[in-house]
């Protein structure tokens, strides 16, 4: 990010800042509730387009000692991301809509989508519509999502959002073992929900 700001209308939620997430390393934006935590987590997911300032994307392999540089229009290739205001589609059944979501985003290879369901604990709603589904079972599915999509960056916007304690837990261990040397970057400010990350951003020194 190159002195990245955004604004809505006269309001800067944030501005000048120059920052670098690097591959392989977790890192958390904080900050107090409405702080703009969420809005800095679009611009770098490409969602919104920051009012001054640029957000560059390389990607690199292990051979090569700079990345080559991504077009912005296909960065969402290349992230996937679990947030409480994305909708999942609720008339599909918990298998339907992962079968649905894999043929956009490719899954990882391991496990299958019934072993994913199982993981995350919901194997007697395989079959079940989204739309009967608790807050607590849907934000598992958009952990699911987005933690099995085979992409090496994962944003998290307030991860554990209606999740009990079992749930964090839950959260806790597929981060640990399935998100292994890819970029993650948690928006939060509940530590539970980024522990394991090794560098933090603090928005309001952007004000």
């Amino acid at each position: 990010m190159i002195n990245t700001g955004k604004r809505f209308n006269r309001d800067w939620i944030f501005r000048h800042v120059n920052f670098r997430f690097s591959a392989g390393i977790a890192y958390a934006i904080t900050g107090p509730n409405g702080s703009g935590k969420s809005t800095l987590l679009q611009v770098i997911a490409g969602a919104l387009s920051p009012s001054e300032g640029k957000v560059e994307y390389f990607a690199k392999s292990n051979q090569q000692q700079t990345g080559n540089p991504l077009n912005p229009e296909h960065i969402y290739l290349h992230l996937s991301i679990a947030a409480p205001y994305l909708e999942l589609i609720e008339e599909m059944t918990l298998h339907e809509f992962l079968h649905f979501h894999h043929q956009f985003k490719p899954l990882l290879t391991y496990p299958t989508i019934p072993g994913i369901i199982a993981l995350i604990g919901l194997e007697k709603a395989t079959h079940k519509q989204i739309r009967y589904f608790s807050s607590g079972m849907k934000q598992r599915v958009k952990l699911a999502q987005s933690v099995f999509s085979n992409t090496p960056v994962l944003l998290l916007d307030e991860p554990c959002t209606n999740l009990d304690a079992e749930g964090v837990a839950l959260y806790q261990q597929l981060v640990t073992t399935y998100c292994k040397d890819r970029l993650i970057i948690v928006s939060s400010n509940d530590e539970t929900e980024y522990t394991f990350c090794n560098e933090q951003l603090d928005i309001n020194k952007y004000k």
